[in-house]
C-alpha cells in the first residue's frame, strides 16, 4: 500500500519529531546514535563595498557608500547535530548531489560520527537528497530507509 497526501505527511512529520526527541521506531536512541539536520542555502551573494565607510567626525555623521562590487553567488551547506550542538558548514559554487555528499563526508569523517552505531540525517525534499536514489548513494551499511 502506498501512503500519500495528509497521512503520508503526518507519518513523515511524526518520524522527524521522534528523531528530534531521540526516538526511532518507538525505541530511544543510544549514546552512540546521532541526529543531524542538514540544509542548503542557495545563491548567497558575495559582495564588497567599493569605498570604505567613513567614521563620524565633528559635525559630520558616518558616511556609508552603498555601491558594492559583486563577487558571485555561493551556496552554503550546513549540518547541525541536534543534541550535541555541533555545526558543520561549507561554501560551494552550487548545490547538488556532489556538494551535498561532500557535506555528508565532512560530518562522517569526524568522531563521534565516524564510529557511531547510527547517524540519522534529516533533510528536506531537495533534489540532491531526495528519495531512494539519495539513500543508494550512501556507503553500504550506512543506509536507513526514509
Amino acid at each position: 500500500m502506498v501512503v500519500s497526501g495528509p497521512r503520508r505527511t503526518c507519518a513523515t512529520a511524526q518520524r522527524v519529531l521522534d528523531l528530534y526527541a531521540r526516538i526511532f521506531d518507538s525505541t530511544p536512541l543510544g549514546e552512540d546514535e546521532y541526529v543531524i539536520s542538514a540544509d542548503e542555502k542557495t545563491s548567497i551573494q558575495a559582495r564588497c563595498r567599493c569605498h570604505p565607510t567613513l567614521a563620524p567626525g565633528q559635525a559630520r555623521s558616518m558616511r556609508v557608500n552603498h555601491t558594492y562590487g559583486r563577487g558571485g553567488a555561493l551556496a552554503y551547506l550546513a549540518a547541525y547535530d541536534l543534541h550535541q550542538a555541533e555545526v558543520f558548514g561549507r561554501c560551494e559554487q552550487s548545490t547538488g548531489i556532489v556538494p551535498f555528499m561532500r557535506l555528508v563526508e565532512q560530518v562522517m569523517g569526524n568522531e563521534p560520527y565516524a564510529s557511531a552505531k547510527r547517524v540519522f540525517f534529516i533533510v528536506d525534499n531537495g533534489s540532491s537528497h531526495r528519495g531512494r536514489s539519495a539513500i543508494d548513494r550512501l556507503p553500504p551499511g550506512s543506509r536507513t530507509p526514509s
